[in-house]
């Protein structure tokens, strides 16, 4: 047989660099020098042995040869144990350092022993049998029968009064348990009540214990003993649930220990006395029982010597099992362990392993051949998936940069008009949060723009493009979207559409206000020249015919004073024509707007005695840069149209009309909000009262709002028409509010350069 340790396995070896695998290979075979040598001298010890104990030798197999084979046997079965619990120590911590393939290692090793122990367990299973049988010819077996018969009938005895015990113990365990009300509320009735229990089974003591053996209560008997303290290994087996039986051993009483199930840290103990000449009788027969068995150590020697010789036999077989299956696992589980590595380091992303394939590996090594080819193709593929994914990556970065930096909003839907994605043109121009609005109906989000998706989606064409109308940002704008259909755009190769929104509100307007401009010096041109003539022609028939005509004089002034008043009108109305196309470019300055607003404010309210003004300026100055003119005549605008408003609107009787002029800052913004308690601002169309020539009062002109529009967007701001608050006069009336660009608090205006940051 070829004995081999794991210290010098090809696995070790290939584990470490050349040097240190040759000094741990060398240090390892001096570790299995005493293995061979344990060998040895254990199979000539157990040759000896055996030719010594069968009288094969000229030697005695008396009491001393016998103990003297015993020791030296012992002594090489120690060190057997020794070397094969070193084996064991080292396949189990390779297995606990969790070391590929340990766990087939182990059981190739051990199916070797088990392999090789347990023929080696049988036969020396079978020859024990063997000697006994023999080495009972050898001795009495009579008198060993009577020996034993005696001493099973004492221990009958004791037995049949023990169970007696037991079972009375257990009674008397269970009516306890059944008072234990009255064990809380009276423990002298509970003590009284136990006290029956032992005069009516025939006791001689019983006691409530605690756990540590200390006394509870005891049972008041007639006994001429004391109760001797319960034995602590006694109470604590008890502990259990199982009865414990305490044996007679000096004296003649028994005992029972049981667990009360009902009251807490409680157990029954309970003392019986038994026959004192059965007990005398018993040890009688002990003692006669050990004095044979002493006859027969040389016996017993005998069979220890046999057995120690069969198990150093044994443990001989299993060692070199052990190193056996240790060598030949090491063969097998070798290139299985380095699959099982690289694999691991596969995981982990590294392909950059290969695994070593020997002539000697066979079909391991055939699949570790197979294994190298197959990480290459992956680290190939990892390559091209890699390049790929950086392509797209960088196309994802440039659509996504795109998409940031146009000032049109995109919303990607899919077929069934579910939000994929939101730009932040769209998330800023149409009042919504990306987060909020993917995921759900693009109708669901936005009603009016999925009215259009529906229109495009429905008519099959690549495109479809409208014009739609609603409020957002507490405004009514106007917005072009275009609905472009897009093949196999979807994640699942389905068609998608890009929806693309522009925010058209400011160019429409600019445009009517260009065309009302144009129209507007058209007008003025068209109607001032022939104005004139007509006022001066009827002033000279007034002055020449006046005196001449007597009859219906009275008609004649009426009708040339008509002439010259409606010319006057008409002047004046040409005159608001020509300013609103000729606007004056402001003249910025750095002023605080509370003045132009306390001014204005003041000019209509001395004026109308019938409307309670209040303002609202607060303390920190308003300060930007302005022309302090022109802003003056667009609140003052503001101002008589709230209390135009207000004259208009049917209001009970004795109710007041109010008007709020308030500003403050927002932030760097500064808002000023003019709010009326009048006859309020339509629903529909509201916007379309910024554009010219577009009013709700008869004879108004519809320029006040597109001069102060036009003056406030000059200034770098913006006009918003609201409803007034819930809190002024319950939301009746009209709100509207100015937001201009402030200088920073404490510093001054920086005109052009606020102007360029709010988009002017």
């Amino acid at each position: 047989m070829t004995l081999q340790t794991p210290a010098m396995t090809e696995q070790a070896m290939s584990e470490q660099p050349p040097t240190e695998a040759m000094q741990a290979g060398e240090g390892r075979r001096l570790l299995a020098l005493p293995g061979i040598a344990a060998i040895v001298g254990a199979l000539v010890t157990a040759g000896a042995s055996f030719a010594v104990l069968l009288g094969l030798t000229p030697l005695d197999p008396d009491y001393d040869t016998t103990l003297a084979l015993i020791g030296i046997n012992l002594a090489f079965i120690l060190l057997l144990v020794a070397l094969i619990s070193r084996e064991v120590h080292r396949i189990v911590m390779a297995r606990r350092r969790g070391k590929a393939a340990s766990r087939l290692h182990v059981r190739i090793v051990a199916l070797f022993s088990l392999v090789a122990a347990i023929p080696a367990l049988m036969v020396a299973v079978i020859a024990s049998v063997t000697l006994d049988i023999g080495l009972d010819r050898w001795f009495e077996i009579r008198t060993k029968v009577i020996i034993n018969s005696s001493l099973s009938i004492a221990e009958a005895y004791v037995n049949e009064n023990a169970r007696n015990l037991q079972d009375t113990t257990l009674s008397m365990a269970y009516d306890l348990d059944a008072n234990r009300t009255l064990y809380g509320l009276d423990r002298t009735g509970f003590r009284t009540r136990m006290s029956q229990h032992v005069t009516g089974r025939g006791l001689d003591h019983a006691a409530l214990i605690r756990a540590d053996g200390s006394f509870i209560m005891q049972a008041e008997t007639q006994a001429d003993f004391p109760m001797p303290a319960p034995p602590i290994e006694a109470v604590r087996t008890a502990g259990d649930g199982l009865p414990v039986l305490i044996e007679p051993r000096v004296r003649n009483i028994i005992g029972a220990i049981v667990k009360l199930h009902e009251i807490d840290d409680a157990y029954l103990y309970t003392i019986r006395s038994v026959d004192p000449e059965v007990i005398k009788a018993r040890q009688i027969v002990r003692a006669n029982t050990e004095e044979y068995r002493a006859l027969e150590s040389n016996r017993l020697t005998t069979q220890v010597a046999f057995a120690l010789a069969y198990l150093g036999v044994t443990l001989i077989v299993v060692l070199s099992a052990i190193w056996t299956g240790i060598a030949l696992a090491d063969r097998l589980v070798r290139p299985i362990r380095q699959l099982i590595g690289a694999a691991d380091e596969v995981a982990t992303g590294n392909l950059e392993v290969a695994v070593p394939v020997r002539a000697s590996d066979g079909d391991v090594g055939s699949l570790g051949d197979t294994f190298n080819k197959m990480i290459l193709q992956l680290k190939s593929q990892r390559n091209e998936l890699l390049g790929a994914k950086d392509l797209i990556d960088e196309r994802r970065r440039f659509s996504e940069a795109v998409l940031a930096g146009v000032t049109a909003g995109v919303i990607g839907v899919d077929r069934d008009g579910v939000i994929s994605i939101v730009n932040r043109s769209a998330e800023r121009m149409l009042s919504i949060r990306s987060e909020a609005a993917l995921g759900r109906r693009l109708s669901e989000m936005l009603p009016h723009i999925g009215r259009v998706f529906e229109i495009a989606r429905g008519s099959g064409r690549a495109a479809h493009r409208e014009q739609v109308t609603f409020f957002r940002g507490g405004s009514e704008r106007t917005f072009d979207v275009q609905v472009t259909l897009e093949e196999g755009g979807g994640s699942d190769g389905a068609a998608s559409y890009v929806v693309t929104v522009d925010d058209i509100t400011d160019l429409v307007a600019a445009q009517r206000s260009s065309a009302w401009a144009d129209v507007a010096r058209r007008i003025a041109h068209e109607i001032k020249n022939p104005l004139t003539p007509i006022q001066l022609s009827a002033e000279r028939i007034r002055r020449r015919f006046g005196a001449a005509i007597t009859e219906d004089r009275e008609v004649f002034d009426q009708c040339t004073q008509t002439i010259i008043r409606q010319v006057g009108d008409i002047g004046r109305m040409v005159d608001e024509f020509s300013a609103f196309a000729r606007m004056p470019k402001p003249d910025m300055q750095t002023i605080d707007l509370r003045e132009p607003l306390r001014e204005a404010s003041f000019l209509v309210e001395v004026s109308r005695a019938d409307i309670a003004f209040a303002r609202d300026f607060g303390a920190e100055p308003l300060t930007g840069t302005f022309d302090a003119r022109l802003l003056s005549q667009a609140f003052g605008n503001l101002i008589k149209n709230a209390a135009e408003a207000i004259e208009a609107a049917e209001r009970e009787s004795g109710e007041k009309g109010a008007i709020l002029i308030r500003a403050g800052r927002a932030g760097r913004d500064i808002v000023v909000d003019v709010i009326d308690n009048g006859k309020g601002l339509p629903r529909e169309n509201r916007q379309r009262l910024l554009e010219p020539y577009t009013t709700t009062r008869e004879k108004g002109t519809g320029l006040g709002l597109a001069i102060v529009k036009k003056i406030v967007e000059d200034h770098g701001g913006r006009l918003e028409l609201h409803d007034a608050p819930a809190d002024f006069h319950g939301g009746r009336g009209a709100m509207i509010r100015i937001v201009l660009p402030g200088a920073r608090p404490g510093g001054a205006g920086q005109g052009k350069t606020e102007k360029a940051e709010n988009g002017v």
